[in-house]
């Protein structure tokens, strides 16, 4: 209010990162539904780097001109999650979709830099293998954060995709038990009409 001397208050805000994993989109679902229970506005981050790094696209032949197109594909990728979790009906409170340029963990914690917000981020893959061999987004946001931090854990349906996944780039055929026997309760019920 002008003339009273009190500061605006800024909006309290839940920011979280996307990248459009399934984890993400988790994640996004759950921040927004924070957002409407603390009235905070839903900051998504979907923070990319060039492919190669920085320090490759500064010193590669033509990255520079790379460099809009790469921002481009993350802003529709950022578009596209949006879409895949809101659908044309939105989250049902005021967001803020940002994309920004950086290695993700940092960009998250830079971006949630005030006392009053929340970061939002998907807890990833629990295997032994991708805690020792990548660079864990949700480690370094609960480490290096201001704020208080959310980890959401990774869908149920996440561990059944890469099992099938796995399956699949074996050679291995799928599993389809459960599936035979629906069918064939399925069948079972409609016979007995």
């Amino acid at each position: 209010m002008p003339g009273t001397g009190a500061a605006p208050t800024t909006p309290a805000r839940v920011v979280v990162g996307v990248s459009g994993s399934l984890g993400s989109l988790t994640a996004l679902r759950r921040a927004a539904d924070e957002a409407r229970r603390r009235e905070a506005e839903l900051w998504p981050v979907l923070a990319w780097e060039p492919p190669g790094g920085d320090l490759v696209s500064r010193h590669g032949p033509g990255a520079t001109v790379m460099v809009e197109t790469w921002q481009n594909l993350a802003r529709e990728k950022m578009l596209t999650a949006l879409a895949d979790v809101f659908g044309k009906a939105g989250p049902g409170v005021a967001m803020h979709a940002l994309v920004a340029r950086g290695t993700p963990g940092p960009a998250l914690v830079e971006i949630a830099d005030r006392d009053s917000d929340v970061l939002v981020v998907g807890a990833g893959r629990r295997s032994l293998w991708h805690r020792a061999c990548s660079r864990s987004v949700s480690r370094y946001c609960l480490t290096h954060a201001t704020c208080p931090v959310f980890a959401v854990p990774p869908s149920p349906l996440e561990a059944e995709l890469a099992a099938a996944h796995r399956r699949n780039v074996l050679g291995l055929g799928l599993d389809t038990g459960c599936l035979d026997q629906e069918v064939f309760r399925v069948t079972q019920e409609r016979s007995d009409s």
